[in-house]
């Protein structure tokens, strides 16, 4: 990220988690899980299909930190890498990857701070990168003859963008999946909601504990805001999302947030700064680009709110009819535009 006050600065989309009162969201957004009390909500055979192809979860070991990681597919096909967004996990991608496994060597990794991953006392882009390479290594991606393709959405996308701007050597290709830069528009509710950032724990403020399973389920909504295009996938991801914890009360245990809430506290953008020094920062690897046609970063930047930080030969695929979180609401779509690009391309 980049210092707002340089001209043509990049600054990475800020879907950091926020508080909404009650109300203050229409509810399909603000808890789009809440009517179904806790049960799962009906999911297709496809879906059911795909969870069904378990993967192999390991941890990986990187800069002092274990990192999760799922695999699918054999070693020595070609590697891809997936990358998920801010507070989100590995098993994001767990209903896309098995679509892509029969082709490729896949592995998913949640982020350090994230997941289940373990929390640092800070985080910085280039660490991630260096989680990356570390999974990349241990899932075998190099060993079908070439390097890997990295595919990240959202803050994940942002990360992939900075280690193919940094570590070219390390990747094929880059993918990215309704990666944003810039956040909103100055005056906006949702620039104001942030700037109170009122449910990030600090020292005398613990992270919220949830009684059960149905309460924390109705607690789970998507930033930026938008209603889940299919709540199964909401369902799945928020099930994913939690853990237990002891409740405050010493009563026993409930359920809470797996990421780590001071994240966007500790995190360090110095080095995304460094790149992105004059402007937009040199990619020299393929770079692809695959968002919602809905998506409200993509159309902040339409508008002109923030500068395009991409090269303007990148090759960019819109999927109807999705907002930002592509994999919610067009997962087969998502699917599809992603096996259709990596059979032909990068040439």
């Amino acid at each position: 990220m980049a210092d707002d006050n340089k001209p043509g600065a990049v600054e990475t989309y800020d879907d950091r988690p926020i508080h909404t009162e009650p109300g203050e969201l229409p509810p399909e957004v603000q808890a789009p899980l809440a009517p179904f009390a806790g049960a799962e909500p009906p999911a297709p055979q496809w879906f059911k299909d795909a969870i069904a192809q378990e993967p192999e979860r390991s941890f990986v070991d990187s800069l002092g930190s274990k990192i999760e990681m799922l695999t699918w597919g054999e070693v020595g096909k070609p590697g891809l890498l997936l990358a998920h967004g801010n507070s989100a996990h590995a098993d994001w991608w767990s209903f896309i990857a098995p679509y892509l496994a029969q082709d490729y060597r896949v592995a998913s990794m949640s982020l350090a701070g994230m997941g289940a991953s373990e929390w640092r006392e800070s985080y910085a882009f280039q660490d991630f990168a260096e989680d990356a390479e570390a999974c990349a290594r241990a899932a075998g991606l190099y060993e079908g003859g070439r390097k890997p393709i990295y595919v990240g959405h959202s803050f994940g996308g942002s990360q992939v963008f900075f280690a193919a701007a940094s570590h070219p050597e390390r990747m094929h290709a880059a993918i990215l999946v309704d990666t944003g830069f810039g956040g909103p528009p100055p005056n906006s509710p949702e620039a104001k909601r942030m700037e109170q950032v009122r449910n990030i724990p600090t020292a005398d403020r613990a992270s919220r504990v949830y009684p059960t399973l149905e309460a924390a389920l109705a607690r789970f909504r998507f930033m930026p805001p938008q209603a889940a295009g299919n709540l199964f996938v909401a369902d799945f991801i928020a099930r994913r999302s939690l853990k237990r914890a002891p409740l405050e009360d010493g009563s026993g245990e409930g359920w809470t947030w797996r990421f780590d809430p001071n994240m966007w506290n500790k995190l360090d953008r110095s080095a995304m700064n460094e790149i992105a020094q004059g402007g937009r920062p040199e990619v020299k690897v393929p770079l692809a680009h695959i968002y919602g046609d809905r998506s409200v970063i993509i159309t902040r930047r339409a508008e002109g709110q923030f500068p395009s930080p991409f090269p303007d030969d990148i090759l960019e695929i819109a999927i109807p009819d999705s907002a930002h979180h592509v994999m919610v609401d067009q997962p087969l779509a998502l699917v599809a535009a992603l096996r259709a690009l990596l059979a032909v391309w990068p040439a």
